[in-house]
């Protein structure tokens, strides 16, 4: 392959605390609940923030609320109800203790939390109501595009659609374990390996990390592919020669002949299950995971195995 290298390419009364936020965030009260609350629900979702001016972790919440609200960009929106003012309110709502959120779609109400929240439990509240923003489905349909490229070996495509999303969501994990995937195909292991260590944290354990990491690990172990027709003839000399036969599975996947090394592998575990520790099997599932879970030889692949396992 020549030598490819890839890059990341309304209205808020000075009562209530926090910033003003335009028409997405407004303070009510109960004459104005039923307008601003159930039947503004029915065109948005809408958060409902029960604070008091006293109450120390409502000056925590609110500001974090109003924060993750504007950044969700109109898919939803947020009330202030100061319980002190509005104590029949409070009463009908059931609030019994602050900060209580409230979150109303179609006119009603379909979720709740007290207390103050870490900013991405709260976000995570607000996407489940909000839904999916726009920007959030193109990075998706562009990921599956991305995808798709990668696994025609289209991979200046490939790159150039996954460096799209990154253009959109920087941290985006899916896209950059896709660059990643990229720059193995390219023979750039190095920048591979420095695109997999700007995933955050939280994304480590997302399967297309995962699957990135076990590419990465075939592609920097160390395989002469010059050796397969070798190997081929000591186990047509030789089919107990599961040495042999388990170096060419390797040589034959570093070649692109991904069927011909899970034949090898399953035909390997066939013939002595225990062999080196289980290596047969061990191998299989990192193929499998560097494959990706979707990968129509990974399906076929674990059901072959699991026939040989349960037979």
């Amino acid at each position: 392959m020549d030598e490819t290298s890839f890059s990341m390419g309304g209205q808020i009364s000075a009562s209530g605390p926090g910033g003003a936020g335009g028409d997405l965030i407004k303070d009510t009260d109960t004459r104005g609940f039923m307008a601003d609350v159930i039947e503004a629900s029915r065109q948005v979702p809408v958060i409902v923030d029960f604070w008091a001016p006293w109450c120390q972790p409502c000056k925590q919440l609110t500001p974090v609320i109003e924060k993750v609200v504007r950044e969700a960009g109109g898919r939803v929106k947020l009330v202030k109800v100061n319980i002190d003012e509005n104590q029949a309110l409070a009463g009908q709502m059931r609030v019994q203790s602050i900060p209580a959120v409230y979150a109303f779609s179609n006119g009603q109400p379909v979720d709740a939390f007290m207390g103050a929240l870490p900013e991405g439990e709260i976000r995570a509240f607000v996407d489940k109501l909000a839904g999916p923003s726009a920007a959030d489905i193109q990075a998706e349909e562009l990921i599956e595009a991305g995808r798709a490229a990668l696994a025609d070996k289209d991979i200046n495509v490939a790159a150039q659609t996954f460096g799209q999303v990154l253009q959109i969501d920087p941290g985006n994990a899916a896209a950059l374990a896709g660059m990643a995937k990229c720059q193995i195909e390219a023979e750039d292991t190095d920048g591979a390996r420095a695109t997999l260590e700007m995933i955050p944290d939280d994304a480590k354990n997302d399967p297309d990390v995962l699957s990135a990491h076990a590419a990465l690990e075939l592609a920097a172990a160390s395989v002469d592919t010059s050796e397969i027709d070798a190997l081929a003839a000591k186990i047509e000399a030789d089919e107990n020669d599961h040495q042999a036969r388990f170096d060419l599975a390797l040589a034959l996947n570093a070649a692109g002949e991904r069927e011909q090394a899970l034949d090898h592998l399953l035909t390997l575990f066939t013939l002595q299950r225990d062999w080196n520790d289980d290596a047969a099997r061990k191998q299989l599932l990192v193929f499998f995971e560097a494959w990706g879970l979707t990968d129509e030889l990974t399906v076929a692949g674990r059901k072959r195995l699991s026939s040989v396992m349960f037979s």
